[in-house]
């Protein structure tokens, strides 16, 4: 029996962009997919966007909730699919094989979790490359480093959903993913594998936009990520978070266009 992938689309106002989205979803090659979008309760055009695509759409929901991870945590629950992605309604695939090769991964090798890069783009032109994020092997350790999965390309069993939890949406406004992550991969050690190719391409604007004061913020949740789980990070960790970046601006990677 073909494994069914669940994708969760959080949305919210996106007329811009959730075309794309939903495009990039029905253009893979692997067809056992359960598209779940969660709206905000838009009131753009977005939701006349959703339902011209309602039935090639498993399950969409628009209502007012308490952000960007509520909505994951309702898309997560509602999911009936093994293996659980989540594609934010900005976000598309890099091409038509990710969620084939996430497939292949998680199951041939059997393993709880699996990522790979990303691939930052111009919001209006996905084709030009603003920068890129090379992910890397896995090491535990190299939490400890400032590193993490970029959390776009991160894709979960649902039975560890299920088993260790979901969002910690309350405490962590701006870092639950990363909280989610962290206690995943380095608290639970949960296995995980690295694909080493560009999953995702993301929009540069909003939530990726860097400035002084999102990075401060992150930290400080980054910060109290470990420490809400018990952990002690290294006193450099939240140092080296965001200057492990500055290599994402250095020769960045090709779209796959």
């Amino acid at each position: 029996m073909a494994i069914k992938v669940s994708i969760i689309t959080p949305s919210y106002n996106s007329e811009n962009t959730i075309e794309d989205t939903i495009q990039s979803i029905l253009c893979q090659k692997y067809k056992y997919i359960e598209h779940i979008i969660i709206d905000g309760g838009s009131t753009d055009g977005t939701l006349d966007i959703i339902k011209e695509y309602r039935d090639r759409v498993a399950y969409w929901i628009s209502e007012p909730d308490d952000g960007i991870y509520d909505a994951m945590n309702k898309g997560i629950k509602a999911a009936t699919g093994e293996i659980v992605g989540i594609l934010n309604s900005d976000d598309i695939y890099a091409d038509n094989s990710v969620i084939e090769e996430v497939v292949n991964i998680i199951s041939i090798g059997n393993t709880d979790t699996c990522y790979g890069d990303l691939m930052y783009v111009d919001k209006d032109n996905t084709k030009k490359v603003i920068r890129q994020w090379k992910s890397g092997n896995f090491s535990k350790e190299k939490f400890k480093l400032g590193w993490a999965p970029p959390h776009p390309t991160f894709f979960v069993r649902r039975s560890i959903y299920e088993k260790y939890g979901y969002f910690k949406n309350s405490n962590f406004p701006i870092a639950a993913d990363y909280e989610l992550m962290l206690r995943f991969l380095y608290k639970i050690g949960c296995s995980t594998e690295y694909i080493p190719k560009v999953l995702v391409k993301m929009r540069t604007g909003g939530r990726s936009r860097p400035s002084l004061t999102n990075t401060i913020n992150s930290n400080i949740e980054c910060y109290r990520a470990w420490k809400i789980n018990d952990l002690n990070p290294n006193p450099i960790t939240f140092i080296l978070k965001p200057l492990s970046k500055v290599n994402q601006y250095i020769k960045p990677l090709k779209s796959n266009d």
